[in-house]
Parts: C-alpha cells; structure tokens; sequence
C-alpha cells in the first residue's frame, strides 16, 4: 500500500509544473549562474564558490521541496476537501503521512545528488567518502527539521491562496537572509539581524561546515543548533494542539 501512494505522490509531483520549476529548475540554474559570475571568488573559512554553495543550493532546494510540495500540499488537501476524502479512503492518514515524507526525502537527495554532479563537472568539487557519508547523514537530519517546522507552519492555513502567497514571500526572504545570495557579512545590518532569526540562515552555515569538515562545536554552532532545536521542539507541540483541535 505504501509503496504504491509512493508512485502515485511521485507522478503527480513531476506532473506540477510550479514544483518542478521553483524545486527542480531554478536552484540548479541560479547554482551555475552565480558560479560563473563568482566562481573565482574565496569566501568565509578559506573556501571556494564550489565549497560553499554546492551545500548551499542542495540546502535551497531542499527547503522548496518540504516548503512547497509538502506544506504546500497540506494545505492544499484541507481546502480542497482532499483530506476529508482520505480520512474516509481505505488508505490510512499514516501512510499518507509516511509516504509525502519519503517523496519529500526522495526529491532532496536527487537535488543533492544533482548539484553535485553539477559541482564536479562544472567546478573540480571534490569528494571524500567519509565527508560525503557524514553531509549526507546531516542533510537528511536537516531535511527531517524542515519538514517538522513547514507541517506546523502550514497547520495555520485554511486558505489556499494565502498559502502560496506566503510560500512565495518566504522564499524571497529566505533567498536573501539565509546566505544564499551572498554572504550575510555583505549585506545591510537590517537584513544581517533579520538573518539571525532565520533558521534557513543557521542551517546553511552548519550544513557548510559539515560539508567541508569545518565544523567545530563553538558558542556560535551551539547557539545555532540550540536555536533549530528549540523551534523544531515549538513546532511539535504546534502540531500537537493542531491535531487535538481537529480530533475535538
């Protein structure tokens, strides 16, 4: 049962041309953009474009994947009566749960697998198999975080319009106040506190240096992990009350 909504989730997420553009196009495309413009630049810690942008991009199309196509879609389901039908289908809301999980985690590492492609072909990215297994075993961490923080956020919406309006907004801001822009450092000191308060912005500088073998657990790395923890843990008590709500 699973594995058969699994290709059906899968189908009709390669059949939304708005998914597949914001989640599978426009990272990839903006990745090898800014390589040519900055590709030769030297950036925080020493590192290359390729060092700290491969991590980026795969972290932007991560957050398209669960921000869109997962709490997107919940949101979607509750108001276009989709998710009154599923509780009456023989198909459990577990399964359909489990199954919006592992084709958001199925897309994310395609998308990390592809911009590493890109990196090694286009930019000399180099790989070690111990850092590639250890990225990977934190992107899926990261991915498990997002998809805590959207299904809470999109908990709220009861409107579908207002939930694309929203996706879209956040998609700006998270764009420029997470470092993957340009480096926060450059930008104006409003957008540099708005940073702080972006988990995406956390994420990023954590996923670059597990990326490249940089991490080391100061007052900066606690305070971020501490930070993404606290809001994943206000999540799942979000998601708690919601569910309750529903259920009285």
């Amino acid at each position: 049962m699973l594995v058969t909504q699994l290709k059906y989730d899968l189908l009709m997420f390669s059949r939304e041309l708005f998914y597949l553009v914001f989640t599978i196009f426009v990272p990839p495309a903006t990745y090898v953009f800014m390589g040519q413009l900055f590709g030769e630049q030297t950036y925080a810690g020493n590192l290359s474009y390729v060092q700290t942008y491969t991590p980026s991009f795969i972290l932007v199309i991560t957050f398209t994947v669960v921000f869109f196509a997962f709490g997107f879609d919940q949101v979607t389901h509750r108001t276009t009566g989709v998710e009154k039908r599923i509780y009456l289908s023989p198909v459990s809301k577990n399964t359909l749960l489990l199954s919006s999980i592992i084709r958001s985690i199925i897309i994310t590492s395609l998308g990390f697998g592809f911009i590493s492609i890109i990196g090694l072909l286009m930019y000399d990215l180099e790989f070690q198999l111990l850092g590639l297994i250890t990225s990977y075993g934190f992107f899926i961490l990261l991915n498990a975080a997002l998809l805590v923080i959207a299904s809470a956020i999109y908990s709220f919406f009861k409107n579908m319009n207002s939930a694309l309006v929203f996706s879209i907004v956040i998609f700006q801001v998270v764009i420029f106040t997470g470092g993957f822009a340009m480096p926060i450092s450059m930008m104006p000191k409003f957008i540099q506190v708005i940073a702080d308060f972006n988990p995406m912005y956390h994420m990023n500088n954590l996923f670059i240096a597990v990326w490249n073998g940089q991490l080391t657990f100061d007052n900066n790395v606690f305070l971020s992990i501490g930070y993404i923890g606290a809001l994943v843990a206000i999540a799942l008590v979000t998601l708690r009350i919601q569910n309750k709500r529903k259920i009285g």
